[in-house]
């Protein structure tokens, strides 16, 4: 093949990525999404960072991400996200289409699992690994699910280690945020314990 066989990608071979911001009431919140109205996914959720600029700022750090405002695909997941953060109801987010496109499929294997957990319910580490048949992987679980670009929708705060404890949160608020989000949810009492 000679070099000028090769085609420079044109405006439609370049995936674009947009991005919204949505209030809740644990703070201000992002979404990611790539496709057209017909065919849109998200690609990721960002929670609330310590405030709207480092929110927005962080969701500009994937790719060429051009804040716009949301199809109805994504409002309708976004609604579906502030209705979990308001009042515990997690309908509507198993039907939030996913790019899975570069999830590797360990990972892909634990967001699956980990989407099922229903709200107000959680699993440890060692419950999801053993569910995806690898029952010595509890820490690659938690290391996978530190790498969850969709939380909220792949609720990994619904995730606890084996003694109740509350285990790492990668996003921002670290484990405050997490239980604050299964206060929310009934899975936690809003009082402290020993164990956070």
């Amino acid at each position: 093949m000679r070099l000028c066989d090769v085609r420079p990608p044109t405006y439609t071979d370049v995936i674009m990525v947009s991005f919204a911001l949505f209030d809740t009431p644990i703070g201000q919140c992002g979404v990611s999404w790539d496709g057209d109205d017909e065919a849109v996914t998200v690609r990721g959720v960002q929670l609330p960072g310590r405030t709207p600029g480092a929110t927005r700022a962080r969701m500009m750090r994937e790719g060429d991400a051009v804040e716009m405002s949301p199809p109805p695909t994504v409002q309708d997941a976004m609604q579906a996200m502030r209705r979990l953060l308001t009042d515990g109801q997690d309908d509507g987010l198993a039907d939030i289409p996913l790019d899975w496109g570069s999830i590797p499929d360990f990972d892909r294997r634990v967001y699956q699992v980990t989407r099922s957990i229903p709200a107000g319910r959680t699993l440890t580490y060692g419950e999801v690994a053993r569910r995806i048949g690898e029952p010595h992987a509890a820490q690659a679980v938690g290391q996978a699910l530190g790498r969850n670009p969709v939380p909220i929708v792949v609720p990994c705060h619904r995730v606890l280690g084996a003694d109740g404890q509350l285990g790492g949160f990668s996003a921002p608020g670290g484990s405050a945020t997490k239980r604050r989000m299964l206060v929310i949810e009934g899975a936690l009492s809003d009082q402290p314990t020993l164990f956070g």
